[in-house]
């Protein structure tokens, strides 16, 4: 068990707290917002490939992330592995890309929440709902473990019901039981071709797979959390079953039911396409309880959001690559220091909603998809290296508590789909942010381990 003075972290997680943690991360913005955004640019038909392939590549990384968070479960436990079974700098590289992730995402997690207020409040700023929100996941993230835990399974339940409940109405929209405004006939599936199978080109699913992987991303908070899950042989391997069936179900089924009801040139980032189809359908109130919802579901990628960024740079003070003092463990098991560190990140990266909350959106989704996907790659990498110096040092593959299958194929396959995402957004202008600004980063984090590295050894 990890120990810092003041307290420790303590192992409270259940499988269900692991699962809903894991969905408070993923079902959030990327899926809500950002799915209108993938429907607009790569078509309906585009879109629920793009999902579908995005959806793969995420089930190889976590059968890899399976096999090492089982056999070494520890808090913020991506970088260990990568210092590991890569190279120090490069699990210290991948360790600020994970906290890049999530403080980046913080800001566009309380800036789409400030979005959603103006249906009901369109004369207040954003920035100050934001600023409230984000009072609100600093509370629940500085109370107790259990408290935090607790409180993320009733948030994802809420959300997990309503997209339950999305795809029923959707689905009886689509085949005519519920009627659409300005629909005579049930509309089926004939808006998924109205503009052929591709009408920006099949290229365009590519260049898509980057704002689908940032919506995927939050299901590597299983790994995160197995140092402080009950019983991690047990509730990690069924966390990762669990959770992916879920999200395959939900994303692939909520595409195709948006997709189906919601013509191409309407879909956008400005508006969810969820709240744009309710109001079609012209059900009594359901669009601003959907809103409410949506609502509900950004702050609870939020919290777990700020939940992963605090415990990885726990994570690398534990290793000695950052300030000790942000190790520091308080007697309700929540490392304070970092805390507070991570969420003056997610408020740097919230500014930005002052300036051009339409535009910058985007860009901040591109910013964490790549640095998400660099992480994934990681974790891949980490998991083939692993496999090979376990073998290597005598031991049995059968030994192994949970066991990535299809060696060395799984590893190498999720290498490859992950690359290809950031290979496709070198090529679409409005992720090319995303290259410009994560690039130089990794390349900061590399000079910067070094520069360290250097200093340590000279005293």
């Amino acid at each position: 068990m990890e120990q810092e003075k003041g307290g420790e972290f303590k192992r409270k997680m259940q499988v269900r707290h692991v699962v809903m943690l894991s969905l408070g991360g993923v079902i959030g913005t990327g899926l809500f917002l950002s799915s209108g955004y993938t429907i607009q640019q790569a078509g309906p038909i585009g879109a629920i490939l793009s999902y579908l392939v995005g959806a793969i590549a995420v089930y190889l990384v976590m059968l890899c992330l399976g096999e090492l968070s089982v056999q070494m479960p520890e808090t913020g436990a991506f970088h260990s592995y990568a210092a590991k079974y890569i190279g120090p700098a490069t699990g210290y590289t991948v360790a600020w890309l994970y906290w890049l992730t999530w403080t980046v995402a913080l800001g566009s997690e309380f800036t789409a929440a400030g979005l959603l207020m103006q249906r009901w409040f369109p004369d207040i700023n954003v920035w100050i709902w934001s600023a409230l929100f984000a009072a609100l996941i600093f509370f629940l993230n500085a109370s107790s473990v259990r408290f935090f835990a607790e409180s993320e399974f009733w948030f994802s339940l809420v959300k997990v019901l309503t997209i339950v409940a999305f795809i029923v109405i959707g689905a009886a929209a689509v085949f005519g039981i519920v009627p659409m405004e300005g629909q005579s006939t049930a509309p089926l599936f004939s808006n998924l071709t109205a503009n052929g199978w591709f009408p920006n080109g099949a290229w365009a699913i590519l260049l898509t797979m980057l704002a689908v992987n940032f919506a995927f991303s939050g299901t590597e908070l299983i790994g995160i959390a197995a140092g402080e899950a009950v019983d991690p042989a047990r509730t990690i391997p069924k966390a990762i079953k669990t959770t992916l069936l879920r999200l395959v179900l939900f994303f692939i089924g909520t595409i195709v039911i948006l997709s189906a009801l919601l013509p191409m040139d309407q879909a956008g980032v400005l508006e969810s396409p969820f709240v744009a189809v309710l109001d079609r359908v012209g059900i009594p109130y359901a669009a601003d309880v959907m809103n409410f919802v949506i609502l509900t579901a950004i702050l609870s990628a939020a919290n777990s959001g700020l939940y992963a960024s605090s415990r990885m740079l726990w994570s690398l003070a534990d290793k000695g690559t950052v300030p000790r003092s942000l190790s520091k463990i308080n007697t309700r098991g929540v490392p304070m220091n970092a805390l507070i560190l991570s969420m003056a990140g997610g408020a740097l990266a919230l500014l930005s909603s002052i300036i051009a909350p339409g535009t910058v959106y985007i860009a901040l989704v591109s910013i964490s998809g790549l640095a998400v996907v660099a992480v994934w790659m990681s974790i891949s990498l980490s998991q083939f290296f692993f496999r090979r110096a376990y073998v290597k040092a005598g031991h049995s593959v059968k030994d192994l508590q949970f066991r990535t299958p299809w060696y060395p194929v799984v590893p190498i396959v999720s290498f490859l789909l992950c690359l290809l995402s950031c290979v496709g957004i070198a090529f679409d202008p409005t992720q090319r942010i995303a290259l410009y600004c994560g690039i130089p980063f990794i390349v900061i984090c590399y000079i910067a381990y070094y520069v360290t590295a250097k200093r340590k050894a000279m005293q």
